[in-house]
């Protein structure tokens, strides 16, 4: 039996990188999965592309209450219950607190926390009544780490981490699981638009501004959405049964770096390639 297989799981933000990753990869997990979003021709564009009555789509608005309660029976559709809910919508809107513009500020919040809260006020109810059910949230290594002029999308990101482990007190006795997942530098639409930008400024390619953000990481490279779905996809399964309130960072060893160490070090390189490490004899 594959891991997922019977289980029904609503995707927010499953249209495009990392959420369209996750759906993939749960269906071939043997789950059915809604996305959703907010449009509709990329939603039912990749519904389609997977096997029959695997997905279906349903775009809303994860800031409108009312769209999310439309999202949570589109999902229920599939199989009269809920197993899992992956709050995977976001935006990164950039700006410190004192020139980012109040609207801004404010719709980054709703999308990035209030959204996750909207989706699972509307879901926990069914998860209980079904007998249990698995949250994942997808914050960001932003969440717990500040990020220059990015002041909105840190905060709601770790806002999202501590929503998670309030839901995972409250809930865990009714058999609800909860997790926030919290990836570093992962190559999607929305991270290639940022380093767009950057490489314009700088005058590099967009290849080789990634290869320069990558640099310092212990892998040396940035994230697949893929690589993301894989830890969803277990923390959706009945594997992680007795796992919740966790806080999982997977980033490419970027935590574990001294910031102004590695920047040194990615400045010293460019005078001369590093010797590779020998081998033990």
């Amino acid at each position: 039996m594959k891991r997922l297989e019977g289980k029904t799981v609503l995707i927010t933000g499953g249209g495009t990188g990392i959420g369209a990753a996750i759906a993939k990869r749960f269906v071939s997990d043997g789950a059915r999965v809604c996305i959703t979003g907010r449009r509709r021709e990329v939603l039912e564009e990749l519904a389609g592309s997977l096997p029959p009555q695997a997905a279906v789509a349903c775009s809303g608005d994860v800031c409108k209450y009312e769209d999310v309660e439309k999202m949570v029976m589109k999902a229920l559709t599939l199989g009269g219950r809920l197993d899992a809910l992956v709050n995977s919508a976001g935006i990164d809107p950039r700006g410190g607190i004192t020139d980012i513009d109040v609207a801004t500020w404010k719709k980054v919040i709703e999308v990035n926390l209030v959204g996750p809260f909207y989706l699972m006020k509307a879901s926990i109810p069914h998860m209980i009544e079904g007998g249990g059910g698995s949250v994942i949230n997808i914050s960001s290594l932003g969440g717990l780490r500040s990020l220059p002029r990015f002041s909105a999308y840190c905060t709601s990101k770790a806002g999202l981490i501590m929503l998670t482990k309030q839901a995972a007190l409250d809930y865990g006795p009714f058999g609800i699981r909860c997790n926030a997942v919290c990836p570093g530098l992962v190559r999607t639409p929305l991270t290639e638009t940022g380093l767009k930008r950057f490489a314009e400024m700088t005058g590099m390619d967009v290849e080789a501004a990634f290869a320069l953000r990558a640099s310092p990481l212990p892998l040396g490279r940035v994230a697949r959405p893929e690589e993301i779905a894989g830890i969803c996809s277990y923390l959706a399964s009945d594997d992680a049964s007795f796992m919740t309130g966790s806080t999982i960072v997977i980033d490419g060893g970027s935590h574990v770096v001294d910031v102004s160490g590695a920047m040194s070090a990615v400045k010293a390189d460019a005078f001369g390639a590093p010797e590779a490490p020998q081998p033990c004899r």
